[in-house]
């Protein structure tokens, strides 16, 4: 058995044991290699986002939360594949991290063969980059955090002029254009929405502060669509 299959083995031999606990030594008989080979395989399933924990002691092991895993997935090879381009090209975007956290709960999930056809598949697509192209700044976890849970963000923000500023924002949504990322928010300091270029935040701090609750279409409206723009949203099933 390779290590691919022995990974998705792993997984649904714990949830099938789940919540009882299952030590290395066991899971090492029981697939025939070194109980620190189980150790390297539950390590790398854990980094992956798997919810696998262990005990330690006499009666200690490893047990699987059975409600915050998949169970097998009907993803074709292709399917998965299609999201890891789709991944691949976001490099930069918002939550980009969690993604790649998502493409390896996925590929675990599917079955030994699919998962190995997968892989496969996805060693024959290549992407072409300029040698001297730099990658996209990524957005900072604290932007990310502040958009999601709806908290107030001080930011350490230059303009187009140099000028460095020092302004508390209520953030409101992510925006994209020309491939770049921008955050929209009620800033204090001026008393009105603006539009943050994300490459432009020096410094971003949470505080402890919920912002209110205001929709992209409203923070937008004396704004108005930028010249030569049309808003999509997010398509999201």
């Amino acid at each position: 058995m390779n290590r691919t299959d022995r990974l998705y083995a792993l997984v649904e031999e714990l949830r099938a044991r789940a919540p009882r606990r299952v030590s290395a030594r066991e899971l090492a008989a029981r697939y025939e290699v070194s109980s620190r080979t189980i150790e390297r395989d539950i390590g790398a399933l854990q980094q992956a986002g798997v919810p696998i924990y262990a005990d330690v002691g006499r009666s200690g092991g490893y047990t699987l939360d059975p409600e915050r895993t998949l169970p097998p997935l009907n993803f074709t090879p292709a399917e998965a594949v299609a999201v890891a381009i789709t991944l691949a090209r976001a490099g930069g975007s918002p939550y980009s991290r969690s993604a790649r956290t998502a493409l390896h709960k996925i590929v675990t999930a599917m079955s030994a063969a699919d998962s190995a056809s997968a892989r496969d598949l996805a060693d024959r697509v290549r992407f072409l980059t300029p040698h001297d192209a730099d990658a996209p700044p990524s957005v900072p976890s604290v932007l990310e955090e502040a958009v999601s849970a709806r908290r107030v963000v001080r930011l350490g923000y230059v303009k187009g002029t140099g000028e460095e500023s020092e302004r508390d924002v209520e953030p409101v949504a992510f925006t994209c254009a020309s491939l770049r990322w921008y955050l929209i928010g009620w800033c204090r300091l001026r008393g009105d929405t603006r539009i943050f270029r994300i490459d432009r935040i020096r410094r971003a701090a949470l505080l402890d502060e919920t912002a209110p609750e205001r929709c992209f279409e409203e923070a937008m409206v004396e704004k108005g669509e930028p010249l030569g723009y049309v808003t999509r949203r997010l398509e999201f099933v």
